[in-house]
């Protein structure tokens, strides 16, 4: 009862879907030879339609066009009828679950880069090249307009031959269409450009072209942005106008909306709303589009939990929900909310690992799921029970990686016991989410917590587990998940110590951890560039610091994606951080009560000087490898891992030993940083795919 509106069917054209769940369109980086939807893309949407959403609008910006490069990420290549077959193996994928299957259509225009592949020549309606991609481009002729319009036709009769239940026109995003709309790419005096009807023509004719192309029978939609937010472009009321000119020809069956353009590189972050945004802070202007235009209207942006979506439904905002990184993050979510265990999902926390990556033309994946997008390698999201015996697991760490391992483990059907030697799970997710933009994050935390309650795994807070603690407990399994220590003793002249009160450094850990309180003159020296030195930066702003980052990369935040860095960087302007790049921490000493950081330009080699109160070192971990060490020779695999099992998802071959001597000791695995420092999502990935076979 509590999720009525949620379970609604509804009609869009003649289809008919069975909730009012969205999974929205977004560029996967699954598609290969030559975007093709080959056995991991069809697996992916496979799960989602398998864990109850109602529709999937798949392979966000797939072209239609040659000129319109899909090889960069990897996306949809709707310009041969080499898809139709893959369409087919993807739709009765997707059919047999119950779901509906859609593709978002479009041509990149100037939005995209020239410079491989087949090193096309980029098209605009003015030649404006576009500030994100910072690609040259030329202005579209006549010739080239009607091609492409017939392109988009020939693009959707392949996805209605290949079994799709409908297409989605991309008029966002700053894609071609819209940028014949937009008066800041717009600029033609001709029949093209102009007046509004003029602006209007590109995105009219290849609508008439599409659906006279599929029929009436066959779904056609738009995705269009609510406002561009830039003083030069398209605003909320101008954004009414164009969606009710082209709902009022009856040809577009539901209009997808999302807040913002994302042409630049502030506007982008706008567009995948990370977890500093609050929650869906553009619903107002999907609402605004609803009350013009009589198609049902999708709106997804920061939707994570299914009572908010109920909410938004039963308000009368939109007609549909998406909720898309909430189903990278649990493509189940739907089945859990229709058996009662809404406190089971495993809810997105807003750390745009997957889109980021996507901007990287990496393939999508999420920070806190590693089954997702992995279904072609039999990585699951429900974990069976063993069919042999009950193991002893001992696993050493309370970090992502080590929590994953154990609750694998214990769905397996193991006896699992959990050391942590601080006082709460987490590990560094714990002082991440101590950051201002970051808190979210521990929503990773929480979720772990319910199901290693809910498995009933033996979790011990607040113990340092030695190698007799763990004898003690005659394991069959350890997995060691015990992290890494801030490396600061890389460079002996930064004049660390283990003594804080004569260390002339701290790290980014002891202020974000509060051990350590914040200066007042702050010098922040991060040369890993992620997100734990703007972070810092952030934090100690926050706290009524003036403060400098200095980073010897191109930029603070080098390595934060693409979808987030400007977030940081709206917060660190705004509180007068001092962001300097080409210079790295040389040399740190004392002058009186205060500390003097040599700086060295990475270049010229020239060096200068900053007087501080405090500076705080982001310079990565280094792997805690004592407890390793100490156990390694006694464990009947000397700690070491089959790669090639490892790498296809294979059981390790070491498992199968286990029943052949009992005093042989006992396997030992490493996960995390304890082996290597990588990220979250790393430390998850190896402990899902070594302990799925326990």
């Amino acid at each position: 009862m509590a999720f009525d509106a949620l379970f609604q069917p509804i009609e869009i054209g003649k289809l008919t879907i069975r909730n009012r769940v969205v999974s929205t369109a977004h560029a996967e980086v699954h598609a290969t030879d030559g975007g093709m939807t080959t056995d991991r893309y069809v697996k992916y949407y496979e799960e989602k339609a398998k864990g109850g959403v109602g529709l999937s609008i798949c392979g966000g910006s797939s072209p239609v066009s040659i000129d319109s490069p899909q090889a960069w990420w990897s996306s949809v290549n709707l310009a041969t009828d080499r898809i139709i077959p893959y369409f087919r193996n993807l739709s009765d994928a997707v059919h047999k679950h119950g779901g509906k299957i859609m593709i978002q259509i479009t041509h990149m225009g100037r939005r995209s880069r020239w410079d491989g592949h087949d090193w096309p020549v980029l098209l605009s309606p003015s030649g404006i090249r576009e500030p994100v991609h910072r690609s040259t481009c030329k202005t579209i002729e006549e010739e080239d307009i009607w091609r492409i319009i017939d392109d988009f036709a020939q693009g959707a009769r392949r996805a209605k031959e290949g079994g799709l239940d409908g297409v989605e026109l991309s008029c966002v995003h700053q894609h071609l269409i819209d940028q014949f709309w937009s008066p800041r790419v717009n600029k033609r005096t001709d029949e093209w450009g102009g007046s509004f009807e003029g602006r209007m023509r590109f995105g009219m004719e290849v609508l008439k072209a599409v659906r006279a192309e599929v029929g009436d029978d066959f779904v056609v939609g738009m995705r269009i942005c609510g406002d561009e937010f830039h003083p030069d472009g398209l605003t909320h009321e101008d954004m009414k106008d164009i969606a009710a000119y082209y709902d009022a020809t009856g040809q577009v069956d539901f209009f997808g909306v999302v807040g913002s353009g994302c042409d630049t590189h502030d506007t982008l972050a706008n567009v995948i709303p990370n977890m500093s945004y609050p929650p869906e802070p553009f619903l107002h202007l999907a609402a605004g589009i609803k009350e013009v235009v009589g198609a049902p209207v999708i709106h997804a942006q920061n939707i994570k939990d299914p009572t908010q979506a109920n909410r938004i439904l039963e308000g009368g905002y939109v007609d549909m929900v998406g909720m898309t990184r909430a189903h990278i993050a649990d493509p189940h979510l739907i089945a859990k909310v229709q058996m009662g265990q809404t406190d089971r999902i495993k809810q997105c926390v807003g750390a745009n690992y997957c889109i980021d990556r996507q901007y990287q033309g990496l393939d999508v994946l999420c920070i806190q799921n590693a089954a997702t997008s992995r279904e072609y390698m039999g990585l699951p999201h429900e974990i069976e029970k063993s069919a042999g015996p009950q193991r002893r697991v001992v696993v050493v760490g309370g970090g992502p990686g080590g929590m994953e391992a154990a609750r694998v483990a214990a769905e397996r059907g193991h006896s699992v016991t959990l050391f942590e030697g601080a006082e709460e799970l987490g590990g560094q997710i714990t002082l991440a989410a101590k950051a201002p933009q970051r808190d979210q994050i521990a929503g990773i935390t929480r979720w772990f917590q319910l199901e290693l309650t809910r498995l009933k795994v033996d979790i011990r807070l607040g113990v340092y587990a030695d190698e007799a603690t763990i004898n003690d407990l005659r394991p069959d399994i350890v997995i060691l998940a015990t992290g890494g220590q801030p490396f600061l003793t890389q460079v002996p002249e930064w004049g660390y110590a283990q003594d804080r009160d004569e260390s002339l450094v701290v790290s980014a850990w002891d202020v974000l951890g509060g051990e350590v309180a914040p200066g007042k003159n702050v010098l922040v020296f991060d040369s890993i560039c992620e997100f734990t030195g703007v972070s810092v930066a952030d934090y100690l702003a926050d706290k009524g610091a003036q403060v400098e980052i200095v980073t010897d990369d191109t930029k603070p935040g080098s390595a934060v994606g693409g979808t987030t860095f400007p977030t940081y960087y709206r917060s660190l302007y705004e509180k007068e951080v001092i962001m300097t790049a080409d210079l790295a921490l040389h040399k740190v000493y004392r002058e009186g009560a205060s500390l003097v950081a040599v700086l060295e330009n990475e270049y010229t080699g020239v060096q200068e000087e900053r007087v501080v109160d405090q500076i705080v070192v982001e310079n990565g971990v280094r792997p805690d490898e004592s407890l390793y060490y100490a156990l390694k020779e006694r464990s009947r695999n000397h700690g070491q891992l089959d790669l090639e099992a490892l790498y296809a998802a294979d059981p390790q071959p070491s498992l199968a030993t286990l029943d052949d001597d009992a005093q042989a000791g006992f396997l030992l695995f490493r996960v995390g940083d304890c082996t290597a420092p990588r990220n979250t999502h790393a430390a998850i990935y190896d402990a899902l795919r070594i302990c799925k076979d326990f």
